[in-house]
């Protein structure tokens, strides 16, 4: 019998999709984004603090994490930091609400390939992480210059600061919440933490920086174009 074959059969196979992990501490905000992203990507775990993100995405193993900014305990600083060396086969998005510079800077020098607020559409974060997982940088709009100001070392942007690098992201919130102006307990309402633990950061951020006010933290701070 001829050979009735024109050719290798195409695979129908659908494609792979991504798979994403979720670290926020707002049950809320993961559960928006695991919803709006569930029809394109694979959500394979979720963690609130840093130590279960620490623990968790090792034995997931997701193309992609998407990681807030500001969380108790050192925040997605910390995250990168505890497993950028162990696991650099793992990329990081930042998703944050902040888009001040030294937060893009930080996380950017920790190792997060990308980094974006939540203000981007479904559709725009999706193809945030599909960029992110094949490689490429991603940033909002905006944010990139504050990058390529980095990488360009203009004295203005803060790139290397030590004083600053030993604040955690915590205590730079609160920090630029008081040279704002704000009162504690308007700081306690904003960041949604007691009057106690923002006084407790305060003097924190005071004795690291070997400062006796909340006068000389504002001027510290609008030095370096925090507020």
């Amino acid at each position: 019998m001829a050979d009735q074959s024109t050719g290798p059969v195409e695979s129908t196979a659908p494609p792979s999709r991504l798979r994403v992990f979720l670290v926020d501490d707002h049950a809320m905000f993961r559960a928006g984004v695991r919803a709006e992203l569930g029809a394109h990507v694979d959500v394979v775990g979720e963690a609130s603090t840093v130590a279960e993100a620490v623990v968790r995405i090792p034995a997931t193993m997701p193309d992609v994490v998407l990681l807030d900014v500001h969380m108790p305990e050192g925040g997605g600083r910390a995250v990168l930091d505890a497993l950028r060396r162990t696991h650099p086969e793992v990329r990081f998005l930042a998703l944050s609400v902040s888009d001040a510079a030294e937060d893009v800077i930080g996380l950017i020098r920790g190792g997060a390939r990308g980094y974006v607020t939540k203000t981007i559409s479904p559709d725009e974060l999706t193809d945030a992480i599909r960029r992110v997982a094949e490689g490429d940088a991603v940033f909002s709009p905006r944010l990139a210059g504050f990058v390529l100001d980095a990488f360009a070392a203009r004295p203005d942007v803060p790139v290397a600061d030590p004083e600053l690098d030993q604040l955690t992201n915590r205590e730079r919130e609160v920090l630029r919440l008081l040279a704002r102006g704000y009162a504690y307990k308007e700081i306690a309402r904003e960041l949604y933490i007691s009057i106690k633990t923002v006084e407790t950061h305060v003097s924190n951020v005071l004795r690291k920086l070997q400062m006796s006010n909340r006068y000389e933290l504002s001027r510290w701070a609008a030095d370096r174009r925090l507020v």
